[in-house]
């Protein structure tokens, strides 16, 4: 570690150490509605209480902020049975008519889908085919596939849910949500508001539950024979898991899996439009969501100087701190097995030859120092694994071809993101990448009105967009024949 380098980095420690002890040392509560405050499970349009709770748990301070009934196999099967009395008649209903400032972001987010699919609704169009016989006439219908299992992970507890919830409803389908055990609140929160919006008894549904009953829970909710469909975000493993237990029944999946985006960064492209978009891929969430940014490919002719301005932005905008606090861009990781596995990718590269620039070390509680990485290379486990932390290994290249050739190793394939101000070169690119979803010049690309979704092993089927809503909907074949000609 160079002089200047470990100065700095005492300097860091120094400002943060004071300021995450005092956030550790207070008591944050909940400040939210009381209405909107639910810890039971949500049946069939009653709020049940299970037989036992679990602790939600502050992932900052490690304080508990409340319990949550913990469903068990039982709360599950009763509400795929509601949510199938209830399909009977939505079937036929018609359409009528974190940080502080990231959480915000993400509520109006989680709007968006409800409001986009809400107008898709009245757009589920059928088709008139051509006959070849003059007695008859051919028709596509399409109509909601049934139950849908819908399954979701801590990281966007809100918006991951409404994506799925949203497409599901306006398809006639009803739903059983089964949210990740670390942030239960906010489909219980959910729940209520579409019990308030006069959503009928049964058509939205949640079974919370902890970590020890998640196995049995998902067995029954993905097994069901009233289950007609699956819908899970969350890791690549779990993922060939269901699709197991969906295979029994051959049931409808659409799963969004595990991603490893490249950030590629040429040597035309605008060196400093490149440093933004790689602070919003990478820290966004503190880096816990599938489509930042895990492996940065830059050329050689812009590569000390992307580092030095990507380590300037570091220190000028990246503030650590529990996420109610106004001024914090970075809070914890979700809990300690997150950091353990920052600091042994971190631990990994450096005795493969890497150099930390910044950051690098393990604070208080789950907090992480953000961390720049030069002199990666491929071997190194950061460049072949997820992170979802804040990491950025940064690997030089020197061609075009070597770039994708690092990029499309993984066997995943989510989302990409490349900075270039060569047109031949941007389509080039654009359409070599094997990933779902692709950045250009542009590191944040969510949005309702977009296809979400991957290729290889980051899953199946797409989420957002006019294609979302397919998800949901069979197409039924109806030949209408005796007609006179």
């Amino acid at each position: 570690m160079s002089a200047v380098r470990a100065l700095r980095s005492r300097r860091l420690l120094r400002q943060v150490s004071p300021v995450l002890q005092a956030s550790l040392g207070r008591h944050y509560s909940l400040d939210v509605p009381a209405a909107l405050l639910r810890t039971q499970g949500y049946l069939g349009g009653r709020w049940v209480s299970a037989a036992s709770v679990f602790p939600v748990l502050d992932p900052a301070t490690g304080q508990e902020l409340t319990q949550v009934s913990d469903c068990g196999p039982a709360e599950a099967k009763q509400a795929v049975e509601a949510a199938y009395e209830a399909f009977q008649s939505w079937k036929r209903t018609t359409a009528k008519g974190k940080p502080l400032p990231e959480a915000l972001g993400e509520v109006s987010y989680s709007a968006s889908f409800l409001q986009w699919f809400s107008e898709e609704a009245r757009r589920v169009y059928g088709d008139i085919v051509p006959s070849p016989a003059a007695d008859r006439r051919l028709l596509l219908l399409k109509q909601p596939v049934g139950v849908a299992t819908i399954i979701t992970p801590w990281n966007f507890p809100s918006a991951m849910i409404t994506r799925k919830v949203g497409a599901a409803l306006a398809a006639g389908c009803t739903v059983v949500v089964k949210p990740a055990e670390d942030t239960p609140l906010s489909a219980l929160a959910l729940a209520e508001l579409a019990q308030q919006a006069g959503i009928p008894p049964g058509v939205v549904n949640v079974v919370p539950c902890s970590r020890e009953k998640m196995a049995a829970v998902g067995r029954v909710l993905c097994s069901d024979p009233l289950v007609a469909k699956i819908s899970f975000t969350g890791s690549t493993a779990t993922g060939k898991v269901l699709l197991k237990m969906a295979a029994d029944s051959v049931k409808r999946v659409s799963m969004e899996l595990g991603g490893h985006a490249p950030f590629i960064v040429f040597n035309s492209a605008d060196l400093e439009r490149a440093v933004g978009g790689a602070m919003v891929s990478k820290f966004r969430n503190s880096g816990q969501t599938c489509v930042c940014s895990n492996r940065f490919l830059v050329q050689s002719g812009i590569y000390d100087r992307f580092l030095d301005g990507l380590g300037r932005a570091m220190d000028a905008e990246l503030r650590l701190g529990h996420g109610s606090e106004p001024d914090t861009t970075q809070g914890p990781l979700i809990n300690v097995r997150a950091v353990e596995k920052v600091v042994h990718q971190i631990t990994d590269a450096v005795s493969r030859g890497a150099r930390v620039l910044r950051g690098g070390k393990r604070l208080d509680g789950s907090f992480m120092e953000p961390t720049l990485l030069a002199d990666v290379t491929t071997d190194m486990l950061c460049t072949q694994e997820e992170t979802f932390g804040p990491l950025v290994p940064v690997i030089r290249f020197e061609t075009e071809e070597e770039a994708l050739a690092v990029a499309n190793a993984a066997n995943v394939g989510l989302a990409g993101y490349f900075y270039s101000q060569d047109v031949g070169q941007i389509w080039r690119v654009a359409e070599a990448l094997e990933v779902g979803m692709v950045g250009v010049n542009e590191g944040l690309l969510s949005v309702a009105e977009a296809a979400f979704g991957g290729v290889k092993q980051s899953g199946l089927g797409r989420e957002g967009s006019k294609y979302g809503i397919d998800e949901y909907l069979e197409v039924k074949y109806m030949c209408f024949g005796g007609l006179r000609p």
